[in-house]
């Protein structure tokens, strides 16, 4: 049996009480409607990251290519590969991760500190998710935005090309760069919106509780 994450719940033992199925961590808030602004970031990332997923055959396809014909042409004392090759491997792989990113904060596939997590309630959730996208994320990405927009622009204007012969252009590869992390601080602030606006209902609910409680004592 499968629980939430995915991962197999393992079976109690004789005369041992189950162990709870683990639960998933899910972004803090992932009403339908999301915060104003918020829907068109999920849709963008969604688009990119399922059209990035395509890459990933090509890329399979390429680097099994291009070990058979490493090993085939040291067999034969040849040279079948080439710079293109190995250049289109790599840029492949670093596309699929660039380009997935976003995609993976927004369905929550990202690493999370489950040790710390699993520990907290909603509102504990929401204020971790908060504090990381204000502190963290958002300052990083736009750092990595503003310190690899320049080298960008750079490259596209003399149309930098490989310093090894016969290889690709690398201009393409510094815009996908910039796009990446520009796609990631759009998500991230999407998330971050969303912590805020949970941190928001949960503290709403916490002030009714409190007020119902107030209500029932007699005192």
């Amino acid at each position: 049996m499968l629980g939430p994450t995915g991962a197999p719940v393992p079976k109690p033992l004789p005369g041992r009480p189950a162990a709870p199925a683990p639960t998933a961590l899910a972004p803090a808030d992932r009403s339908p409607s999301g915060p104003p602004g918020a829907t068109w970031i999920d849709e963008l990332s969604t688009a990119v990251g399922r059209a990035a997923a395509w890459l990933l055959p090509v890329m399979l396809a390429l680097a099994a290519g291009n070990a058979l014909l490493r090993h085939i042409g040291r067999a034969l004392s040849l040279s079948l590969t080439s710079n293109a090759l190995l250049e289109a491997q790599w840029m492949l792989f670093s596309g699929v991760f660039l380009l997935g990113s976003a995609r993976s904060l927004r369905d929550g596939a990202h690493v999370r500190i489950d040790l710390l997590s699993g520990r907290l309630g909603r509102r504990g959730r929401a204020a971790v998710e908060l504090l990381g996208g204000l502190l963290c994320l958002l300052p990083f990405c736009a750092f990595a935005v503003g310190s690899t927009a320049e080298a960008a622009g750079a490259s596209v204007s003399i149309w930098e090309g490989s310093p090894d012969p016969g290889g690709l252009p690398r201009w393409p590869i510094k815009i996908v760069v910039v796009v990446g992390f520009s796609l990631l601080g759009l998500q991230g602030l999407s998330e971050t919106l969303r912590a805020a606006r949970a941190l928001r209902a949960a503290r709403g609910d916490r002030s009714g509780e409190d007020r119902a409680g107030e209500d029932r004592d007699p005192g």
